[in-house]
């Protein structure tokens, strides 16, 4: 198997990147910005004894996710897995939302899916299995989340219409959706690190388990999808939040 990792030099993605090299297959790590982010998680991934490589790519426009599946031919023995946690962060309420950049940004949340998943599927078998990161934001209303959660939202009603066509194929496809993740993107979201800090800690207080989600609680997660024991689940949105957003 190799496992391609959308987003995966930064945040949510390398976390996963982390969670899964000692599995030993070749990872590969789209990224978009960030060349020193990016260099830095190969470098500390290859210091784990991963073979991995990071391709810069667009997974918003079908040639750039085509570039980025094509560099995963020929590594590894196997089929190919896909976890897509790739992101465009664009906080703006909807009616203020410059439209030209609110489509970009459905493109890279939400139809870039598809872009990966046709573009794979030649490398795409019996035993491959596709993961999303979604959020909470795809089924209840954020504020300024509207580009990310409807995004993730189109993604989800995807999964579900490919799975009658991935399944016959023995080829899996689910979503997992993380609770309140400290990363750099909660900055952008909120507006600068100390809006951030605020919404953390909040978010900490509130979780029934009492503190943010961390990489394992998600990345573990997605790694029982890619697994042979997840190979008739279909189509779902696990949510690894520790009970956060029960009420939806």
């Amino acid at each position: 198997m190799t496992i391609l990792i959308t987003g995966g030099t930064k945040g949510i993605g390398l976390a996963i990147a982390e969670h899964l090299a000692p599995r030993g297959e070749p990872l590969v790590l789209g990224w978009l910005n960030d060349a020193e982010a990016a260099q830095a998680a190969v470098a500390h991934l290859r210091g784990q004894g991963a073979e991995v490589r990071a391709v810069q790519a667009d997974v918003g426009d079908p040639q750039g996710a085509a570039a980025l599946t094509a560099a995963t031919a020929g590594l590894g023995d196997g089929p190919l897995h896909i976890v897509h946690s790739a992101a465009a962060i664009y906080p703006t309420a909807l009616l203020e939302a410059d439209l030209g950049a609110f489509t970009r940004a459905i493109q890279t949340n939400g139809l870039s899916l598809l872009y990966l998943v046709q573009s794979a599927l030649p490398q795409l078998a019996r035993g491959s299995g596709v993961v999303f990161i979604s959020s909470a934001g795809a089924r209840t209303s954020l504020a300024n989340y509207a580009a990310l959660g409807a995004g993730k939202a189109l993604a989800e009603s995807l999964i579900r219409y490919l799975v009658p066509e991935l399944a016959p194929r023995g080829i899996t496809i689910n979503a997992v959706a993380p609770g309140l993740v400290a990363t750099t993107s909660v900055a952008r979201m909120a507006g600068g690190q100390d809006a951030a800090d605020r919404v953390l800690e909040r978010g900490a207080r509130a979780n029934p388990s009492g503190r943010l989600t961390e990489g394992a609680d998600y990345a573990a997660v997605v790694e029982f999808l890619l697994s042979p024991a997840a190979r008739f689940v279909q189509g779902q949105v696990i949510h690894a939040n520790g009970g956060a957003w029960v009420g939806m």
